[in-house]
């Protein structure tokens, strides 16, 4: 288990009962009251730092390498029913974007995401969960293909922004994630787009439009990462806890702000400390999400996605 630097009083705490346990396994000294002490200091501490989360350690918690990540989602969620589907086919495939069919209970769905990479050799495979113009053309080819046959659109955002290489621009990189914004705006199929973890820039907003847009709980959203926002206005990193707040990027701004509909709770510690209760609660998001959209028409429900979007930023002075 890896810990963050705001969790090592925590781990600290479970160095010691661990410890102690060994002394109780390996003795016959009765450690039983020690052990329910610091069992007790344990869940306390945990609690009071988990529930007093900055905006920057929230950030910190959404790159957490423990933290499942798109594959890991469709996986629990559909088991042996995903099927992926490859390339834009204009250039190549992307190894950042993936996509495919898959089923929840008796209901297929179009799913798409990044994808980041586990280690130095999967992240560079993967670069990093950042896509070039040909994943977000992979992508649009797969929500086409779901809208001709009537399947819903559930997209996993987990990205620090789209590729920002020389080659990718030249391919088109603004335009290709402009393209994807319009037409998912007017897909005559439900989308429930849900982040994960990263939510960065127009890389995230290239399959971010839906009906529905949720957040898990330690996830952030915003049109900048902290550093780099920091680097612009400071011309130093130094400055990202402060940015982070600026920018309010959490689950919790992003709601009041009306820019996502619903939070996805984590367990405590976040969706690493318990993976399957972190599924369930993602496939249960997904499944009311789509009750509640699967009888509309495809003309009201994109009306009521339009509208959605227009009234985006809308206030009353």
């Amino acid at each position: 288990m890896e810990y963050l630097e705001f969790e090592l009083p925590i781990k600290e705490l479970q160095d010691q009962l661990e410890k102690c346990q060994i002394i109780g396994e390996e003795s016959d000294v009765d450690v039983t009251e020690t052990c329910k002490k610091i069992e007790k200091k344990l869940a306390e501490t945990k609690k009071d730092i988990y529930k007093n989360l900055s905006a920057w350690q929230r950030v910190q918690l959404s790159r957490h390498p423990n933290r499942p990540y798109t594959l890991d989602h469709i996986n629990a969620l559909c088991g042996d029913s995903f099927l992926e589907l490859h390339g834009d086919r204009n250039v190549k495939d992307d190894k950042a974007m993936i996509g495919g069919l898959g089923k929840i209970g008796d209901q297929t769905f179009m799913f798409i995401g990044q994808q980041k990479g586990y280690n130095t050799k999967t992240r560079q495979y993967r670069n990093f969960g950042m896509s070039n113009p040909e994943g977000y053309r992979k992508a649009l080819r797969l929500m086409k293909s779901a809208e001709k046959f009537g399947i819903p659109v559930v997209t996993l955002i987990d990205t620090p922004g789209a590729y920002p290489g020389l080659e990718a621009e030249e391919r088109g990189q603004g335009e290709a994630i402009a393209r994807n914004i319009l037409e998912m705006s007017r897909l005559k199929v439900p989308i429930i787009a849900i982040v994960i973890g990263e939510g960065a820039s127009g890389g995230a907003l290239g399959i971010g439009v839906g009906d529905r847009v949720l957040m898990l709980e330690n996830a952030w959203y915003s049109v900048i990462s902290p550093e780099n926002c920091s680097s612009i206005l400071w011309r130093s990193w130094d400055q990202k806890e402060q940015a982070a707040e600026a920018l309010k990027l959490t689950a919790t701004d992003a709601k009041r702000l009306k820019v996502v509909d619903s939070i996805i709770k984590e367990p405590l510690g976040g969706a690493h400390s318990d993976r399957e209760a972190t599924f369930l609660a993602v496939k249960k998001a997904i499944e009311t999400n789509y009750k509640d959209l699967k009888n509309l028409s495809p003309k009201e429900m994109v009306k009521q996605r339009m509208e959605k979007y227009l009234a985006m930023g809308v206030f009353k002075g």
